[in-house]
C-alpha cells in the first residue's frame, strides 16, 4: 500500500492525527471540528497564555464556548503546545497563522515561512504527511515558499508527503454558516494531493470544492475579499455623494436592493475592520505589482475605504460646530470599538481610527462596548465606560462606531444630545439631533 493510501485509511477510520498551526479565529474552530469528528488533534501556538488557557479547556474564540472545548480537552481528544517537536507524529497538518501587512502594505509572509521552516524541522521527512496552508495570501505562496522546506533530499510531493493550500472562510461571530456547513475551497500541488485534502477536509466539511492547483485556491480567496473591498469602497463613495447632495444613503442602498437580480446591497460605514478585507486584497495588488501591473480598482477602493475614519471625524466636527462646539474640548463618547456588531475583536477597527483622530483634535474621547473592556491606541491605555444615562447626557456628542445588537437605540437616543450614527443604527430621533453618515 502506497503513501496516498495509507493516509486516505487512516482519515477514513478517524486513526490520522492532526496537528493544527496557529489557534487562533481559525485554527481552534477547525481543532475543535476535527475533534468532534473523533480525530486525536495537536494544536501549536507560540503564544505561551493562548496554551495556558486552551490547556485548562478555557477558550478565548467566541465562535467555541469553553463548554465545548473543555471536554475535548479533558478527553485527551485536543492537545496543546508551544513545540513544534509535538507534531512530530502529526499524520496531517493544518497551517492557520497570521498575514498581516508592513508599514509599507507589502505583504509579511514571516507566520508563514517560520511555520513551514519548524514543521520541515520536526516532523520526519517523506513521512507521507498532509500538509495544508490556510492562511491567506498571494497567488504563488505554496508552491514557491511552502513547497521547498519538504521537498528537500529528494522527497517529491504528492508521493512521499502531500501539499495543498485550503483557504479559511471563517467569519467570527457567525452562527448561520459554520465549519461544516461553509464549503471548503481546496487546491493541491498534485492530483494526489488534491484527494487526500479533500479526504481529510471532507471529514468535518459538508462540501468540499476541488480546484485545479494550489494558485487558484489562494487567487479565490484574494477574490472573495476584493469583491467585498471594491462594493464597500463604492458604497462609501456614494455616501460621500449623497451627502453632497443632500440625500439619505441608507435610503437609496435599501430602495436599489428591492431590485430582485443585478443588484447586491453593500452598505457604508465607518471604515473597514477585521483581519481580510482591510488587508487580503493588497496582497494581490503587492503581487501584481512584482509583475508591473496596477490593481487600480483595488488601489482606489483602498483609498476611499481608508478615508472614511477622517470623514467620520469631519461630520463630528461639523455637528459639533453647528450647536456652537469645537471638537478641542467636547467630551465624546464612542459606542462600539469592535470592526464590527456582537464580537470582541478589535483588529483593525476603524474605532481605533477615528478615537485616535479625535483626540489628536483635542477632544476628551470615551468609549462603551460591552465585548472589548480595554483598548490600547498609540501609548494610551482606555477602559470602557458605563452606559449609563448620565454618560449619554454629560457627552457632547455620542458617535455610533459599532451597531452592536445589546445597545438599547431609543433609550440611547433619550439621553443624548448629539449622536453622529456612522451605522444607521438609531432608526428614528427622539430628543437627541440624528447626524447620520
Amino acid at each position: 500500500m502506497d503513501r496516498k493510501q495509507q493516509l486516505l485509511r487512516k482519515i477514513a477510520d478517524r486513526q490520522a492525527v492532526i496537528g493544527v498551526v496557529g489557534l487562533g479565529y481559525v485554527g481552534l474552530p477547525l481543532a475543535v471540528a476535527f475533534a468532534q469528528e473523533g480525530f486525536a488533534v495537536i494544536g501549536v501556538d507560540v503564544d505561551p497564555g493562548k496554551i495556558d488557557s486552551l490547556s485548562r479547556g478555557e477558550s478565548y474564540v467566541e465562535d467555541i464556548p469553553s463548554a465545548v472545548l473543555g471536554p475535548l480537552v479533558e478527553g485527551g481528544l485536543i492537545r496543546v503546545t508551544t513545540d513544534y517537536a509535538g507534531l512530530a507524529g502529526a499524520d496531517a497538518i493544518s497551517i492557520c497563522v497570521p498575514t498581516p501587512l508592513r508599514k509599507t502594505k507589502d505583504p509579511d509572509i514571516s507566520y508563514i515561512v517560520n511555520a513551514a521552516d519548524c514543521l520541515a524541522t520536526h516532523l520526519p521527512p517523506g513521512n507521507g504527511q498532509l500538509v495544508v496552508l490556510e492562511s491567506t495570501t498571494y497567488p504563488g505562496t505554496t508552491d514557491e515558499i511552502v513547497l521547498p522546506y519538504f521537498a528537500r533530499n529528494g522527497y517529491e510531493v504528492g508521493r512521499d508527503f502531500f501539499m495543498a493550500f485550503s483557504p479559511e472562510r471563517i467569519d467570527p461571530g457567525r452562527t448561520d454558516y459554520t465549519v461544516r456547513t461553509t464549503p471548503k475551497v481546496i487546491g493541491g500541488v498534485t492530483p494526489d494531493c488534491v484527494d487526500v485534502a479533500v479526504a481529510l477536509y471532507g471529514t468535518v466539511v459538508d462540501r468540499p470544492v476541488p480546484v485545479s492547483n494550489t494558485a487558484t485556491a489562494e487567487m479565490v480567496k484574494l477574490l472573495e475579499n476584493t469583491f467585498r473591498a471594491v462594493n464597500i469602497g463604492l458604497v462609501n463613495e456614494v455616501a460621500l455623494m449623497c451627502d453632497k447632495l443632500g440625500l439619505n444613503v441608507w435610503e437609496v442602498v435599501d430602495a436599489a436592493a428591492t431590485k430582485p437580480y443585478g443588484f447586491m446591497p453593500f452598505y457604508p460605514g465607518p471604515g473597514l475592520g477585521g483581519h481580510c478585507i482591510p488587508i487580503d486584497p493588497h496582497y494581490l495588488s503587492w503581487k501584481l505589482r512584482t509583475l508591473n501591473y496596477t490593481a487600480r480598482f483595488i488601489e482606489l477602493a483602498s483609498e476611499v475605504n481608508s478615508h472614511m475614519p477622517d470623514y467620520v471625524v469631519t461630520k463630528v466636527s461639523d455637528a459639533l460646530n453647528d450647536e456652537r462646539k469645537a471638537v478641542n474640548g467636547s467630551r465624546i463618547l464612542v459606542l462600539g470599538a469592535a470592526y464590527k456588531r456582537d464580537v470582541g475583536d478589535v483588529r483593525e477597527s476603524p474605532a481605533l481610527d477615528v478615537i485616535h483622530l479625535l483626540r489628536e483634535r483635542g477632544a476628551d474621547v470615551v468609549y462603551n462596548d460591552p465585548y472589548i473592556p480595554t483598548l490600547r491606541i498609540d501609548t494610551h491605555s482606555m477602559s470602557s465606560v458605563d452606559l449609563t444615562s448620565e454618560a449619554l447626557a454629560s457627552a457632547d456628542c455620542v458617535v455610533v462606531v459599532t451597531d452592536h445588537a445589546v445597545y438599547e437605540w431609543e433609550w440611547i437616543v433619550t439621553h443624548a444630545r448629539l449622536i453622529v450614527d456612522t451605522r444607521n443604527a438609531v432608526k428614528s430621533a427622539g430628543d437627541a439631533r440624528i447626524v447620520r453618515l
